[in-house]
C-alpha cells in the first residue's frame, strides 16, 4: 500500500478519486492541515502539492522547514520548477497520483 498526501485548494480536491485499490489517498487543503497529517500519518509515502506555482511553492518551503525527513515532494509541470520537489506531466490528479505510485514502486 502506497500513501500520498494530496495537498492543494479545495476545489482541486473534490470528488478526488483513489486512483488504485494498492494507493491510499489523504488530502489537505492548507499547509496546516498537511503538516497535521504529516505528523501523525508517518506512513505518508509521498506528498503530492497541486494549486498555483506560488501556493505550490510556498507549500514546498513550509513542508521543508518543519519537516526535512518529510517523504519526497511532487509536483504537476505547471507548477513551475520548485527546489527538493520531482515534477510531473500535467494531467488530473488521480493521473498525478498513479504516476507517483509508479515511481514508489521497488
Amino acid at each position: 500500500m502506497i500513501t500520498i498526501l494530496v495537498v492543494g485548494p479545495r476545489e482541486s480536491l473534490d470528488g478526488f478519486a483513489e486512483p488504485d485499490p494498492s494507493v491510499e489517498v489523504l488530502v489537505a487543503s492548507d499547509v496546516e492541515d498537511a503538516l497535521e497529517k504529516l505528523a501523525r500519518n508517518r506512513r505518508v509515502d509521498a506528498v503530492l502539492l497541486l494549486g498555483a506555482p506560488a501556493q505550490a511553492a510556498a507549500l514546498a518551503r513550509e513542508i521543508r522547514a518543519e519537516d526535512p525527513a518529510a517523504p519526497p515532494l511532487f509536483a504537476p509541470e505547471r507548477a513551475g520548477t520548485l527546489p527538493q520537489v520531482e515534477r510531473l506531466e500535467d494531467g488530473p490528479p488521480e493521473t498525478l497520483a498513479r504516476e507517483i505510485a509508479r515511481r514508489l514502486e521497488p
